[in-house]
């Protein structure tokens, strides 16, 4: 029988952690109408008019025919770059933000792409990160697609990926750059999960993906391996590709129609982690005006000690020793994807430079962001991306439970029942994990003053695999992408009215730093004495403290703390 990890025994312990192959009933207590009242004062700002999509789109396989012409020219500072119209929508794929990264410049610091002549067409995704593929026996990674990072596989993957309405600079649209989840390990910003499209038609905006360093070839910290001091960046070198892809956007984003000054950064999982990692990175102050941690709240990220010791393993698999480490910059990097895969180690920024001086939530909110506005929350049923007891009874999970916290098991599953009477005993287990660290981190940025933030909880339920995954890690992404057309909403009615009141947070937050607005009920910032939440459901709300009794357990019973915190 399958049992909890360690790291997961509720619904108040430690984020979900992605390993290296990643790959593979809700309460429903409306909010009362005087607490609603006393929110809607709470929230100053006034609505956000969230844009439209175009009433009448084309039928069947419509050319998306429009009065302007098929390709589009701009120029950004390395050259020129065309891209091509989808519908409203210009797309431009594979556009280098920085230098390959093999050779000599594997583990160091990204370097400026070389600049070229005449038109660069992108039309086509670029490199992705080495990496491994996914399994395609998990019906997890199937549903989210994960074996469809086109592009080629290589380290010329400093790359990015631009969706916009208009390319005038006077446009001035707001901005999107998204962080791909997979963990520190696996994924790309060409995976269709970030198809940027349809948000950028939904919000009238300008979204960017990126491609950047991962794993070892982005987090092994070589110099405590042995290797020199000029490799004291090793460690951290691709959380530093995401902020070398907000400096692109900062000198560049106009060419696209976009502004500079109004830019959102966002992810979820690994990418949630990555967002919490940029909103603690110096360099990176002032790129970015909002952001959105969407189940992947890192609080703590690699110590130099900690990451040694998996970058020591590395080394000893590649045959080399401390004297001679930085030779693994004269291998190929299917060699060095080779050794990662076999020693099972995961890789991560490491803290401790000019670059990452510290953990981003822990003890505190970073001061690096102090005066940008986030939102962070988590799905109801995160866990279940890694589970797969389908067929999990009753006496099953009070068993499974039971073994994690003896003596409480019975009273435990009582608990979460009263909460959710009708969810199979599957779901009951994928709920018990994944939202500690997102209200600590919360918490933080509450006590911190400065800029506010926003929590949420989506609870509704995807239908995809006779609905066996519940309200899955991930199917936020989609709903912020305004994908309704995936595996989780299956382009039905309900599905895309759930990512029309998802998006619409997203369109009203780039904009603002709020993210009010009229597709939603108003939504106070998040603050450890009301702990208002909106909940995303059919009946989507505002609960304040929601499933308290829940929490008021697991913070008398609190688990040992995952590895981010």
């Amino acid at each position: 029988m399958a049992t909890l990890p360690g790291h997961r025994g509720g619904a108040w312990e430690g984020d979900i952690t992605i390993s290296n192959d990643t790959s593979n009933g809700v309460g429903r207590r409306a909010v009362l109408g005087a607490a609603l009242a006393a929110g809607a004062a709470i929230a100053a700002p006034a609505l956000a008019q969230t844009p439209r999509a175009p009433a009448r789109p084309p039928a069947g396989l419509g050319t998306g025919a429009t009065p302007r012409k098929l390709f589009q020219t701009t120029e950004t500072a390395t050259g020129r770059v065309m891209g091509i119209a989808n519908g409203p929508i210009w797309e431009f794929r594979g556009i280098p933000y920085g230098a390959p990264t093999g050779g000599r410049n594997r583990w160091m610091p990204p370097r400026p792409a070389a600049a070229w002549g005449g038109v660069r067409e992108c039309f086509a995704f670029g490199q992705i990160c080495p990496q491994t593929q996914s399994d395609l026996r998990g019906e997890y990674g199937q549903l989210i697609m994960w074996d469809r990072h086109v592009g080629g596989m290589g380290e010329d993957c400093l790359v990015l990926n631009v969706w916009t309405p208009n390319t005038e600079r006077s446009a001035r649209k707001p901005v999107f750059v998204s962080f791909h989840g997979g963990g520190f390990a696996t994924g790309s910003g060409n995976g269709p999960g970030f198809d940027g499209k349809q948000l950028a038609l939904f919000a009238d905006a300008v979204v960017v993906t990126i491609n950047h360093r991962l794993a070892s070839f982005g987090y092994a910290n070589l110099v405590g391996a042995g290797a020199p001091a000029e490799f004291r960046y090793a460690g951290v070198c691709g959380a530093m590709d995401m902020v070398a892809s907000l400096q692109w956007v900062r000198q560049n984003i106009e060419a696209f129609g976009g502004d500079p000054n109004r830019v959102m950064i966002f992810g979820q999982s690994g990418g949630g982690a990555k967002t919490s990692t940029v909103l603690a990175m110096p360099g990176a102050k002032g790129l970015f005006h909002s952001a959105a941690i969407q189940s992947g709240s890192a609080l703590r990220l690699a110590t130099p000690e900690t990451s040694a010791q998996a970058t020591e393993r590395l080394i000893k698999q590649l045959g080399l020793t401390r004297r001679n480490a930085a030779d693994a910059q004269r291998l190929p990097w299917q060699q060095i994807l080779e050794a990662q895969t076999a020693v099972g180690a995961n890789f991560s920024p490491v803290i401790g430079t000019d670059a990452l001086p510290h953990h981003p939530f822990d003890p505190a909110a970073p001061p690096e962001s102090h005066d940008v506005p986030i939102i962070v929350g988590t799905t109801l049923e995160d866990a279940a991306l890694s589970l797969t007891n389908f067929d999990l009874t009753e006496d099953g999970l009070r068993a499974l439970l039971e073994q994690r916290y003896p003596g409480k098991g019975r009273d435990l599953v009582g608990l979460y029942r009263k909460y959710d009477p009708i969810a199979t005993p599957y779901l009951i287990q994928a709920q018990a994990g994944g939202r500690r660290s997102a209200y600590t981190l919360a918490t933080r940025k509450s006590q911190a003053g400065g800029a506010p933030a926003y929590m949420f909880q989506w609870n509704w339920r995807t239908p995809a695999y006779d609905g066996k995954f519940g309200a899955v890690h991930g199917i936020d992404v989609s709903a912020s992408f305004h994908s309704y057309r995936d595996g989780f909403f299956n382009g039905t009615l309900e599905g895309k009215r759930m990512a029309d009141r998802f998006a619409s947070a997203w369109s009203s937050f780039v904009r603002t730093g709020n993210p009010n607005n009229e597709r939603l009920p108003p939504w106070q910032p998040y603050d450890d004495a009301r702990r208002a939440v909106m909940i995303f459901d059919d009946d989507t709300r505002v609960d304040f403290n929601p499933r308290a009794e829940i929490r008021a357990w697991w913070d008398a019973n609190p688990p040992a703390p995952g590895p981010r915190g």
